[in-house]
């Protein structure tokens, strides 16, 4: 839709002139003959643009301006004005307005100056839809997870995102370890600040340095020009450094003086440059371990380590399957303009019962795969690939009477049942086979009222 425009003159030949020559260029234009009707006209409806007279009777210029911006902080506001009052321009200026305009008004000036401005208007809007779309997906609010797991997850990123803590994200890959440094990143004051993801182990070692901390022209063979580097492209937001662990060792010590001191030096520079940067690393590796066997830096590691986020493995969270099945059925569909609305209980069985060694990103690729292959509203197995482990038949059967978490429920109950069984009631090698930790087994067997003896 066009922009719209309002024209404050009371001079008529200026006011009809000027929305002429805009009208013409198809912009929607209003006029008035005084401030008063003007800032009506603005309080009934919203103006892109508004340009006005500084000399009028009833309500000065300025008092429009002033008021224009109390009413409707996003209207744009554009003074005119004679030579001889270029002082009271400037102070207009200084009050919030974006431009002037001298008479008498060249009309082919005037056209590139508003098309200037409200091309700025149209990118800042934008801009700021695209960060209230980011909020919205990247809040964790919308995070898919009833678990006591995800919930405390959940809690963990309530309270660190108002702070500027480094925070490690532990988990498998597929797991959902960069959705959750965004929903930190989106949930802090460094919101509007950019968010760099930058992939650890996809960076070729000896470009690291440069990649990370930028380069000056003629630092090393190939550098023809300056590069600034992620660190510097984060200023004032936060970095994601995913696959941590990746990092040379030698470069480790150049990461923890970036962290410690806010400070980095791009190859090919003696001087350091400040940086203000939150730093959120990932890993799917022990780091514990790797500075035991000396492949990690131990001082690094602590400093990365200072909140730590123990992200899931879908075993452990069985029960939030249906609902990202639900979530991933509901965005392909509507990607795909399908009218596909769920899956039928003998596909939920099999996802329940399956052993997700790629994590929640296999899950998604299977539901995206599902509903380009649907033929109905509803899932069936036959859109399921055929590799597709659907053994688990033999331990459980449906009962299409029960609420979904009682199914859930009922199909962990006999599941662990049936492993605690193979593994003759050994707590240790049953948690081992479930992928699960020893004090989530126990919570299962006292949440379920599982038999923990033979």
């Amino acid at each position: 839709m066009a922009e719209s425009i309002l024209i404050v003159d009371d001079e008529e030949i200026i006011r009809e002139s000027l929305s002429f020559v805009l009208a013409k260029e198809g912009y929607r234009v209003q006029d008035a003959a005084n401030g008063r009707l003007a800032l009506e006209k603005v309080r009934e409806q919203a103006f892109d643009l508004v340009i006005t007279d500084l000399e009028m009777p009833e309500m000065k210029g300025i008092e429009l301006l002033e008021q224009v911006t109390l009413h409707s902080p996003e209207t744009m506001v554009v003074i005119i004005t004679a030579y001889g009052s270029i002082d009271t321009a400037i102070a207009a200026l200084r009050k919030g307005a974006v431009d002037y305009i001298l008479k008498p008004v060249e009309f082919d000036e005037l056209i590139v100056k508003i098309s200037r401005l409200l091309a700025s208007r149209r990118l800042t809007v934008e801009n700021k839809l695209l960060r209230g779309e980011l909020h919205r997906q990247y809040n964790f609010d919308q995070m898919i997870g009833q678990s006591p797991a995800m919930q405390r997850v959940f809690e963990t990123i309530k309270k660190v995102a108002s702070t500027d803590g480094t925070v490690l994200i532990n988990g498998k890959s597929g797991t959902g370890k960069e959705l959750v440094a965004r929903a930190i990143h989106f949930s802090s004051r460094r919101s509007t600040r950019p968010f760099i993801a930058v992939n650890c182990g996809a960076v070729v070692e000896n470009l690291f340095e440069s990649e990370l901390f930028g380069h000056r022209r003629g630092a090393f063979t190939g550098a023809t020009m300056d590069k600034e580097g992620f660190f510097k492209a984060a200023d004032g937001g936060t970095i994601f450094l995913d696959e941590v662990s990746e990092i040379p060792f030698h470069l480790q010590v150049k990461l923890l003086r970036a962290i410690e001191l806010k400070e980095i030096t791009p190859v090919g520079m003696s001087m350091p440059l400040t940086v203000d940067v939150r730093i959120i690393a990932s890993t799917n590796k022990n780091l514990q371990k790797e500075v035991e066997a000396g492949r990690y830096r131990e001082d690094l590691f602590y400093r990365l380590n200072i909140v730590e986020i123990n992200l899931p493995s879908l075993t452990e969270r069985v029960d939030d399957i249906p609902l990202l099945v639900q979530h991933f059925v509901a965005k392909y569909a509507r990607e795909m303009t399908k009218d596909v609305h769920g899956v039928d209980t003998d596909v939920m069985k099999c996802l329940i019962g399956h052993a997700w060694k790629g994590e929640i990103r296999e899950l998604e690729n299977i539901i995206e795969r599902a509903v380009i292959f649907a033929e109905g509203s509803i899932i069936t197995k036959k859109e399921l690939p055929a590799f597709f482990d659907q053994r688990t038949d033999a331990i459980y059967s449906f009962d299409a009477r029960r609420s979904m978490k009682e199914a859930v429920d009922d199909f962990e109950r006999q599941y662990i049942g049936h492993v605690l069984r193979t593994n003759q009631f050994n707590k240790e090698l049953t948690a081992k086979a479930l992928k699960i930790s020893l004090s989530s087994l126990y919570r299962k067997l006292e949440e379920l009222n599982i038999p923990s003896q033979g």
